[in-house]
């Protein structure tokens, strides 16, 4: 990569632009299930920069994705930018700006990521610096567990609206994630016949909801410590937790249901069906201990996953990040789950997890330094040139 197109690259983001974009879609509110009105900004936005920008239902009509092409006008791959505009349903903080950090909900997680990669975008035009292929520009909605179910993503792995790569502008600056761990919510529902009773009207040998809850976390918390012989080198092991267990409406009330939640990890390259039948396993013994009946609902937010050192998109991911800084990235893991999950270990394609070194995610104390937002815009619109360019 040639010093004249990164010093182009780099005169050519334009910090005003990009921080108004941040926070023209950080003002609009976008709980999960509900980022239509952030979706019908970010198109103004778009259709304001000339863009031509297409609207999918993807599976869900309330929020149609946004989805933006810039082409070079000649063959070659697709780097794909994709972004959630929703985000956990936490009270509202509007956007502000105090000494170059940018606050408010979803400055962080993860519009300020997302306005970096329309900035790249902009900036790929500008200088028609695509040497082939395409960038594809894509943003959605239904991210965010429990509320969300990815949906939207898999509509558009089925519909053919994605990349033969995808960059995630995440909260995530250092290392470069080449594996993740899967990850599903659990919900488990433990049932006895009959109606809520007086603890000292109980019939005889009425089961104990309560009692089976308990025995099915001791369960958990067991199986926990035997999980973490299943290990990956760099994601770490298996785990499971339980971080609700509720029952009853009253202290002396022996109710007929209780309520198990919490989450199941694995790495690869285990199935999510193969975690997810060893659970119920699971679940199913424990009714039969206890004399109760346990359903039990197991949401995948993405499965385990691991991309190729090698690939074409971690190579040019290197090569930008190499020509801007200096140096290359570390390979590690993701620590969370995001889209990229469901990109590489349902379709696989690759997908890099790469963003601001943002904080206050899943709070209400989001923060993303400008300058960082600055870096992931010419780092976007690097790695494209080098991806779309490779032969």
């Amino acid at each position: 990569m040639n010093d004249a197109l990164l010093d182009q690259v780099s005169r050519t983001v334009d910090r005003q632009r990009l921080l108004e974009t941040a926070i023209a879609l950080i003002g609009v509110p976008s709980p999960t299930r509900s980022a239509g009105a952030a979706a019908n900004r970010l198109e103004d936005i778009l259709t304001a920069d000339g863009f031509s920008v297409e609207r999918h239902a993807a599976d869900w009509p309330e929020a149609p994705i946004v989805l933006a092409v810039l082409d070079s006008g000649r063959p070659g791959p697709t780097l794909q930018f994709d972004g959630h505009l929703d985000t956990v349903h936490l009270p509202f903080v509007p956007p502000r700006v105090e000494d170059d950090t940018l606050y408010g909900s979803s400055s962080a997680d993860m519009k300020g990521g997302i306005a970096a990669a329309l900035e790249a975008l902009r900036v790929l035009r500008t200088l028609d610096a695509l040497p082939a292929g395409r960038v594809l520009f894509t943003a959605h909605d239904h991210h965010e567990g429990p509320w969300g179910d990815g949906r939207q993503v898999r509509a558009m792995i089925r519909e053919g609206l994605v990349g033969d790569g995808v960059m995630l502008p995440e909260y995530l600056a250092t290392p470069l994630p080449v594996a993740g761990r899967g990850l599903a919510i659990f919900q488990a529902t433990i049932r006895r016949d009959g109606e809520p009773v007086h603890e000292v009207l109980r019939p005889p040998g009425t089961p104990d909801v309560v009692a089976a809850g308990a025995q099915l976390v001791n369960r958990l918390h067991t199986w926990n410590e035997e999980l973490k012989g299943n290990s990956h080198p760099l994601v770490g092991h298996d785990s499971t937790f339980v971080g609700n267990l509720k029952a009853g409406e009253i202290y002396n009330q022996s109710p007929t249901e209780c309520f198990v939640q919490g989450t199941r990890r694995w790495v690869p390259p285990a199935s999510s069906t193969t975690v997810q039948d060893e659970f119920s396993q699971v679940l199913a013994e424990t009714a039969a201990a206890t004399g109760t009946e346990i359903d039990v609902e197991f949401a995948v937010q993405g499965g385990a996953y691991q991309i190729e050192s090698e690939s074409r998109l971690v190579h040019a991911f290197q090569q930008a990040h190499t020509a801007l800084t200096g140096s290359s990235l570390p390979l590690g893991a993701k620590p969370f789950v995001d889209d990229g999950n469901i990109y590489a270990s349902e379709a696989g394609i690759p997908a890099l997890t790469h963003g601001p070194a943002a904080t206050g995610a899943h709070t209400l104390h989001e923060a993303a330094p400008i300058e960082e937002l600055v870096r992931v815009a010419k780092v976007y619109a690097l790695t494209a040139v080098a991806f779309c360019g490779e032969a």
